[in-house]
């Protein structure tokens, strides 16, 4: 989780300004249960009748409840109405302070509606005021026993004799010949209204919400890959065994879309789910119900459940990608080998490799799978049985007037809302466990340490004007984790304007010494200098950009011809890429394409001959005008006729510039100034072909391998 959170540094504005925009959808979502209260309650229950505060009342109505008032009160309320008009009908002041006057209101005429309406009370309010009159008992007397009354028959709070004073003004509105379905109507309206402000206020939230979250996520998404990209462009070849080709590829590709579907998640369901909760238990505890518990039960359930199903899953979710690198290393071995399965009739067997590697993917996921599908079915009986358990416990407070049923209807939504969140929580727990794993391997992949780096006081201004002198001076190589060098004290000068060649036999370690060169890997002992420059302490860069590198398996992107050439640099020309062509023999061929130097070239050029690659590649370095040339095996697929051509025009190109030559033929070496002879990662020769034919051995028995003895004879090199 950590890591996934690293990859949103750089987006906190954005990320806060999510969260106060979720702040405010949550409080619009949670509006809309007490608005549907208020429709309950108010609008239906109480013809749309807020206050027990009446706007206009008769004189006579007045008196009724002065019976039940202190003179301080009666005056509070004598100052709140206007004079009478001539019906006797008194209205509500505009400058008056409502609660005030709701407080002295509220208990007199809740007692006046149940003397008048509900004959068990047992008194009459004709019997109290024939009672004061004649002196039987005084006012506060009377209040006493009506409270003491009251309070036997029903055990009230303020919710309900807010209830019953209510229904006195819907009763006294009535007897003034007022139309209470305006009023409900009114009432249902405004509030309608409101509803319909908060909906459209919550939609233009969660549209931005899911724009912003989109677009950010997006960004992360594109960040990491570069970084990624940018980060695998450094790794030396210890890096990329250690990870494996398919396995950055896994990374690059489905590790990082899942990092990227749960940010969205991230900056959506999960922030919002806990201000959901939040907001959620404050209402519960604003509703007064008395049934927190409930909810605190189905929390604790649904936690519990979360917790057990990811316990069972998270050790499955890791191992699962790890069987993806499989099953794509699998795949990309079947697709790149076609040719030798076919060739070796090993269908069957590749078939069976594949078939495990899918089929333990297959059962990790199906086990991952089936355990989280209890949890749906689980949630929903958690849900449904908490609904059920605020009913019937709800039920019994509505009937005893504790809460109203629309309070009920906003409990049941807001305990629904409680859960919901835990709900989406739960959903993103499903997917949580994977982004997690793949957060990882991507910070493993960007937190590894490079074999090869800058040095931090670099020497680039000493080679400004490259010769292209290089010398290698005792110089030891060992891969790591090797038991031995693969080339032990090599020494020797490659000078500028002069072909310097290697050979020996395979595995001697020819390619490995090339390699040293552009630093695809770092000597082990001794050093490599380039103008008496240790090139450790140049930049990669600058040390490249004066070497142009021939592999010994030739390379083409997918593109055209002329791209590729260009990809040697961004300052190649036409006129360099038509000298390029013509020193390396691919002119004709290319003209001879339907398209020119325009004509695509497949990905590693399926669609050119071996010989047409290896000179299209050579082609590219030579256009490059780098100092130093380096050729490993590059001639290998030419045949001797269109090999000494291209020898012939290199040495004319290549004058002044140092050339080094890795080649396996006699014959592509035979007029180098200087030929190095390689055996078990040492030299055992150097010197020139007739120099070597008569001092080194091994070099002898090479050119006898390949070499007849008239041939041998004709160069001077019998004995």
């Amino acid at each position: 989780m950590r890591n996934i959170l690293r990859f949103l540094k750089g987006s906190e504005p954005i990320v806060i300004g999510i969260v106060i925009i979720l702040i405010v959808q949550a409080y619009c979502d949670l509006s809309l249960p007490k608005y549907t209260s208020d429709i309950i309650n108010v609008g239906f229950q109480q013809n749309g009748i807020e206050s027990p505060v009446p706007e206009t009342i008769r004189q006579s109505s007045l008196d009724d409840l002065y019976v039940f008032m202190t003179d301080d009160e009666i005056t509070i309320v004598e100052g709140s109405f206007g004079v009478a008009d001539p019906n006797g009908i008194r209205s509500l002041k505009k400058d008056v302070d409502i609660s005030k006057v709701e407080s002295v209101l509220l208990l007199p005429e809740s007692i006046v509606y149940q003397l008048q309406n509900v004959p068990e009370m047992g008194i009459s309010l004709q019997d109290v005021k024939m009672a004061l009159a004649s002196g039987a008992m005084t006012r506060e007397q009377l209040r006493g026993q009506i409270n003491s009354m009251l309070a036997e028959y029903e055990e009230l709070d303020a919710n309900y004799l807010n209830q019953i004073a209510v229904s006195y003004v819907s009763q006294e509105y009535s007897a003034q010949g007022i139309d209470l379905s305006k009023i409900q109507n009114k009432y249902l309206f405004k509030i309608g209204g409101m509803m319909l402000l908060v909906t459209l206020v919550m939609s233009i939230a969660a549209i931005l919400t899911r724009l912003l979250a989109a677009r950010t996520s997006a960004g992360i998404g594109r960040r990491i890959r570069e970084e990624l990209y940018t980060k695998v462009m450094k790794f030396t070849s210890s890096e990329m065994e250690k990870f494996s080709t398919a396995s950055l590829i896994t990374r690059s590709t489905n590790d990082i879309q899942l990092v990227q579907m749960v940010t969205v998640l991230l900056l959506t369901m999960v922030s919002y789910a806990p201000i959901l909760a939040i907001f959620g238990i404050i209402r519960v505890v604003q509703t007064g119900a008395g049934m927190g518990w409930i909810v605190v039960v189905g929390v604790a359930a649904l936690s519990a459940l979360v917790g057990i199903l990811v316990a069972v899953a998270m050790p499955k979710f890791k191992i699962m990608q790890t069987l993806i690198d499989k099953l794509n290393l699998v795949s990309r071995e079947i697709l790149s080998g076609i040719m030798p399965i076919r060739a070796f009739h090993r269908e069957k067997y590749e078939e069976d490799r594949f078939e495990e590697a899918n089929t333990n993917l297959y059962k990790t996921q199906l086990f991952t799978n089936r355990t989280m599908t209890f949890m749906f079915p689980i949630m929903m009986i958690i849900m449904n049985g908490l609904s059920v358990l605020i009913v019937w416990v709800g039920a019994g407070k509505v009937d005893v007037g504790t809460i109203q049923v629309g309070d009920l209807t906003a409990f049941v939504t807001y305990a629904m809302v409680i859960v919901m969140s835990f709900f989406m929580l739960t959903m993103i727990s499903v997917m949580l466990p994977r982004a997690v794993v793949a957060a990882d391997r991507i910070a493993d992949v960007m937190n590894s340490k490079i074999a090869i780096s800058d040095p931090d006081d670099p020497q680039d201004d000493k080679i400004k004007d490259c010769k292209g002198r290089l010398v290698f001076d005792h110089v030891d190589f060992a891969y790591p984790d090797a038991l031995s060098n693969a080339v032990d004290d090599i020494s020797f000068t490659a000078e500028p304007g002069k072909v310097t060649a290697i050979i020996g036999s395979t595995g001697c370690g020819k390619t490995t010494l090339i390699n040293l060169i552009p630093r695809f890997f770092d000597v082990t002992g001794g050093q490599i200098t380039l103008d008496g420059v240790d090139i450790r302490d140049l930049t990669q860069k600058t040390l490249r950009d004066q070497i142009g590198y021939v592999p010994q398996k030739s390379m083409l992107f997918s593109g055209t011809v002329e791209s590729n050439i260009k990809y040697a640099s961004d300052e190649v020309t036409d006129a360099d890429i038509k000298e390029a062509l013509s020193i390396a023999q691919a002119e004709d061929f290319v003209n001879a394409m339907p398209q020119g130097i325009e004509s695509p070239i497949s990905q590693k050029g399926a669609n050119v001959s071996g010989g047409q690659s290896q000179r299209l590649s050579i082609a590219r370095a030579i256009a490059r005008h780098p100092k130093i040339y380096l050729f490993d095996d590059a001639f290998s697929a030419l045949d001797y006729k269109t090999d000494v051509k291209l020898r012939t025009e290199l040495k004319k190109y290549t004058g002044d510039s140092t050339v080094i030559i890795v080649a396996q033929r006699i014959a592509t070496i035979l007029h180098a100034d200087k030929i190095i002879c390689m055996d078990e990662g040492k030299i055992v020769g150097e010197g020139t072909h007739q120099h070597l034919l008569k001092t080194c051995k091994t070099y002898r028995e090479i050119a006898e391998s390949q070499l007849s003895v008239a041939e041998l004879d004709m160069v001077g090199g019998a004995s």
